[in-house]
């Protein structure tokens, strides 16, 4: 046997470490002696998932090195060591801690480092940057004895960086040199929409802001002092303004170097000298620095395959992006600044959602070249398989962002995909491995994973990964994993079971009995927390539950576009007093709310701040009012007609109904939101077959129609029922709501579980009316304790001092927010547009 040759690698990172990975996966492990140096005092974690640290997360939970991964392998990691000098001609490595090794092949995997402008000042105390665990831990422990925080950068670690200082209950600023957020990334259009969404979860943005000078501050430890005059104070300054490559080892032994910095690598990855590779973000290839990891492990895989003569380039890397920043979901494509000649631009924005869509497109609009999502990026996987894979657009090709035609149909399926398609960028896996790792046995997402590291890395591919097994398994007759998540291998229906017959409280409790492992997710947390409130109908903020619930749910209001609230107090029937609509305008008048009649007869009040909600409500709540549960995944209201007490056509009195029904359904929590109306009559004023629980009054009695919906695609409901006494009516809209919240799936309407049920209207007629499933009693009780167990969740939260704590714009301070401004149009408020802000501010200023 020929003695193993020595190959050093030296950095420990995510790259690094992902070499390694692959080395000892190769066929050409046992060639070399493998040892690496570990500057840090722990080996690889995963910064991709930084953030997480400040949510709970220890670094024992980021680390990405499996047990025992060294010792099994024969690897020798020298931790806390860093490699200070290279002999080329000697070929020797020497660490500050004075060892030196001999090499036969050397990796470079250093990085890159965190950059700090040279401002004045930004060596002070609490000046830090946001880059390894131990920046984290010297956050974790400044934020102790401060209250204000900046981020200097909005690009993508600027915006992760504030995320942390908001977790840390600072009252949080990024400031930004450029016009706009995540420039690299986003138009105009995007970065306005990004920054609208993250100033209204309480992160102020300042753009345009050129930083000259750190100083002593008056009321905070620092001053910071900007061009245009104006000033900050500020207790921590967090510096994220990009990164520079770690190149001084290779510069200091005369390895080629880069105009700008890095290590200059070709195809191969190998540097100046043919023994010596470069991979990661240390290494620039054809005058780029490439700043995600995906790329890196790219360069990786290069190296290994190069090592075992085989043929592989690194010949770039596609940089586009998908993440949530702050709770917000942001997608970058291609060549997302519209930058190729002829290229042609759509976009839709809807700014009540907050949601931007951009698509570029080839002058002949035959060929998607790139797209930019803010607020909804559902649509990243379909655009980019479009992008990577010179897929042929549809006829009309602003189909893929805008609300879908009735008549068009622009899903791509997996199908549609080549094999070579790239499902993972992060490892590099076609559609063509993942369906050989199928046909070889992989029949869910673990193993599929396992197999093939396909949604292993930053996950982003994880929904496209799933759509392509089901279609694969499906293909071949195989039943398809319908698990909601990695977390846990049930459906939602087997997680409500679970919950029912188990008398489980808690996700935690769930989590630890019934799941694979890990913190859970954004979808199992949605779903449990939806399924613990309707099984239980506890108060939704208590500290079970309020882990598990939206922005919308936490303070008991729907947030508006501007960062404000609105106030939607129950109207039950549509029925209101005078003396109430009185209190509700003085209220009003109070407070300057913008006012609406809505279509579900009921009165909204727009423009309050999050500091105000509690004084509004105690004042609704002393005239008679409860809360409207619009906010929350709920019934929201029962529309009526006036009916036989007053319409000459009326047959029966549906306000009355109206008014016992939303009273009794008042609260109830579901897999999506849930509309009644009652009609007292065939004329139908109160359109209670466009509503999901609809009853219309006839000469014999009650008919009860099901499973209809308004809104972007609207469906007729179902008659289910005629000729009803009111009795019967009410318990068949008992059992068919609860069998709606115990059997469909996450956030579905119940137009589309009834579509979706095998066996349609029939099959729930036959479980509802006859009884099919033996089940009816225990329906009808369930329904009993929503209705005995109800609480107005506004009255439980006025009543409790230690619960209005969270109604406050910083957790930190009783300040407002000054940047909710507002305009009077047609004798009322709006929010003020971006030209009015900026009118309002040059006024101010002069």
């Amino acid at each position: 046997m020929s003695k193993k040759q020595t190959l050093v690698v030296i950095g420990n990172g995510m790259v690094g470490h992902n070499f390694l990975v692959n080395l000892m996966a190769s066929e050409i492990k046992d060639q070399y002696e493998v040892v690496t140096f570990c500057e840090e005092p722990r080996a690889a974690y995963d910064r991709v998932h930084l953030t997480e640290y400040f949510s709970g997360k220890t670094a024992e939970d980021l680390s990405m090195v499996e047990e025992g991964f060294f010792e099994n392998n024969d690897i020798t990691i020298h931790l806390g060591d860093k490699a200070s000098a290279i002999d080329l001609q000697k070929k020797w490595v020497t660490s500050e801690k004075g060892l030196s090794i001999n090499y036969d092949k050397l990796v470079l995997a250093t990085g890159s480092y965190a950059f700090v402008p040279p401002i004045p000042g930004h060596d002070r105390e609490n000046c830090l940057v946001y880059r390894t665990i131990e920046d984290l831990e010297a956050i974790t422990a400044a934020s102790k004895n401060s209250k204000i925080g900046a981020v200097v950068g909005g690009g993508l670690l600027g915006l992760e960086a504030a995320k942390a200082l908001k977790d840390l209950d600072l009252k949080t600023n990024v400031i930004q040199f450029s016009p706009r957020l995540m420039s690299a990334q986003l138009d105009d259009g995007g970065a306005k929409m990004l920054a609208d969404k993250i100033e209204a979860l309480g992160v102020t943005v300042l753009a345009s802001k050129n930083t000259l000078e750190i100083v002593d501050g008056d009321s905070c430890q620092h001053k910071m002092i900007f061009a245009d005059g104006t000033e900050l104070e500020t207790d921590i300054v967090l510096f994220s303004t990009g990164i520079r490559p770690r190149d001084e080892i290779a510069r200091s032994c005369g390895l080629k170097i880069g105009g700008r910095g890095g290590i200059v690598i070709d195809d191969q990855c190998k540097t100046s000298d043919p023994d010596i590779y470069a991979i990661g973000e240390c290494a620039v290839w054809n005058d780029q620095v490439f700043g995600l990891v995906a790329p890196g492990y790219s360069m990786a895989r290069t190296v290994v395959a190069d090592l075992a003569d085989e043929q592989a380039s690194f010949t770039g890397a596609d940089m586009s992006t998908k993440l949530k920043l702050n709770g917000v979901d942001v997608a970058s494509i291609g060549d997302a600044h519209a930058n190729t000649p002829g290229s042609m631009v759509y976009t839709y924005q809807n700014g009540a959602e907050g949601i931007y869509k951009r698509i570029v497109v080839s002058e002949d609009g035959k060929k998607l070249l790139g797209s930019v999502l803010v607020g909804d990026a559902s649509g990243y996987g379909t655009l980019l398989q479009y992008c990577l894979n010179g897929i042929e657009l549809p006829e009309n090709p602003d189909a893929l962002i805008l609300p879908h035609r009735s008549d068009e149909s622009v899903g791509l399926g997996p199908d549609a995909l080549p094999d070579s398609a790239q499902i993972c960028s992060c490892y590099d896996v076609s559609k063509g491995q993942v369906c050989s790792a199928i046909e070889n046995g992989c029949t869910n997402i673990a193993s599929l994973k396992s197999s093939t590291q396909a949604a292993t890395g930053c996950g982003g591919c994880a929904a496209l990964l799933k759509s392509v097994l089901d279609c694969e398994l499906e293909k071949s007759g195989i039943a398809v994993n319908t698990d909601i998540c990695e977390h846990f291998p049930h459906t939602r229906q087997d997680l409500y079971n679970i919950v029912m017959v188990e008398d489980i409280k808690t996700f935690d409790d769930l989590l630890d009995k019934h799941g694979s492992g890990g913190r859970g997710c954004e979808v199992c947390k949605q779903a449990v927390g939806s399924i613990l409130a309707s099984y239980w109908n506890d108060y939704i903020l208590e500290k079970n539950h309020l882990s598990l619930q939206d922005t919308n749910d936490t303070f008991l209001a729907n947030m508006q576009k501007d960062g404000t609230y609105s106030v939607v107090p129950r109207m039950t029937g549509g029925e209101v007093s005078p003396d109430m609509l009185i209190a509700l305008g003085k209220v009003a008048k109070k407070y300057n709310l913008y006012t609406k009649v809505t279509g579900g007869q009921r009165i909204d009040l727009f423009g309050a701040r999050v500091d105000q909600l509690p004084l509004i409500w105690e004042e609704l709540i002393a005239a008679g009012f409860e809360s409207g549960h619009a906010y929350g995944k709920s019934l929201r209201t029962v529309k009526s007609c006036v009916g036989s007490t007053w319409c000459r056509f009326g047959v029966a009195d549906s306000v009355g109904l109206a008014v016992e029904l939303e009273n009794r359904y008042k609260g109830l929590r579901a897999p999506h939101k849930i509309k009644f109306a009652v009609s007292g009559c065939t004329r139908e004023c109160a359109e209670a077959q466009g509503k999901d629980i609809g009853v219309i009054a006839t000469e014999d009695g009650w008919n009860l129609y099901v499973c209809g919906n308004g809104g972007m695609k609207p469906r007729h409901a179902d008659l289910f029922a005629t000729n009803l006494d009111k009795e019967t009516l009410i318990k068949y809209i008992d059992r068919v709501l609860i069998f709606y919240v115990r059997s469909a799936d996450r956030l579905q309407r119940t137009s589309v579980w009834m579509e979706n049920m095998e066996g349609g209207l029939d099959y729930l007629k036959s479980v509802v009316i006859d009884d099919k499933l033996g089940i009816c009693d225990k329906l009808e009780q369930q329904m009993q304790h929503v209705v005995d167990t109800y609480q107005c969740e506004w009255k439980t939260t006025i009543e409790d001092e230690s619960k209005l704590k969270r109604f406050r714009h910083f957790v930190n301070s009783d300040n407002t927010d000054e940047k909710i401004l507002f305009v009077e149009e047609r004798g009322q408020i709006r929010p003020a547009n971006e030209e009015e802000h900026q009118h309002m501010k040059i006024a101010e200023e002069a």
